[in-house]
């Protein structure tokens, strides 16, 4: 498999999770803004919304969008928390925590939007404080990860965007339990690789 990446996006859940399982696989950078890649590939030929992450499955075959993306990666490993069986609750509830990390995403992910008048900006917060909270009030008090399975591409992808806080200046004090599980995520060792490979470490 190769993944198709650009440093710190949500694409960097795909590159956690490929390292949690130790599938082999290759990486190859995209600049968004020119939308070619390091090897000087068009990426519109590849996924023609220009936005990462995209996976190649096969010679020629792609897969974009994180939802797909990540239970893919999970049905090829050998982690029983990451291929929850086909009509099980637990497949739901990871579908589910997916699902709603894109909401987050959405929310989070506009303001770094390069001009925003103060008063957009001021209500656009407002709507990602919204979805942190519902996202802190998911979370199971003493509970280390997000689903009762443990360790999940969910953790890896609310991750990510948590990480986006900092440089969108946004305070997270208020979701202890948010931050906790980010900081936990932080510290296992696929991700501190997949970090220091995207240059973030």
């Amino acid at each position: 498999m190769k993944l198709y990446y650009s440093p710190g996006t949500c694409s960097l859940a795909s590159h956690i999770i490929l390292k949690e399982t130790g599938l082999p696989h290759s990486l190859e950078k995209v600049d968004l803004k020119t939308k070619k890649t390091e090897t000087g590939e068009d990426f519109l030929a590849i996924n023609g919304r220009g936005a990462v992450p995209a996976l190649e499955t096969a010679p020629g075959v792609y897969l974009t969008q994180n939802v797909a993306i990540l239970p893919y990666i999970g049905d090829h490993s050998t982690v029983p928390a990451f291929k929850p069986a086909a009509g099980s609750l637990e497949r739901a509830r990871l579908a589910e925590a997916l699902g709603f990390c894109e909401d987050i995403h959405s929310a989070v992910g506009v303001l770094f939007v390069d001009v925003l008048e103060p008063s957009v900006r001021e209500r656009l917060v407002g709507l990602a404080h919204r979805r942190l909270g519902q996202f802190e009030a998911m979370l199971t008090e003493g509970r280390d990860y997000w689903l009762e399975t443990g360790f999940t591409q969910a953790d890896a992808l609310a991750f990510v965007i948590l990480s986006w806080a900092k440089p969108l200046n946004l305070d997270l004090s208020p979701y202890i339990k948010a931050v906790a599980l980010r900081d936990r995520v932080a510290a296992r060792p696929a991700v501190q690789a997949a970090l220091k490979e995207e240059g973030l470490a």
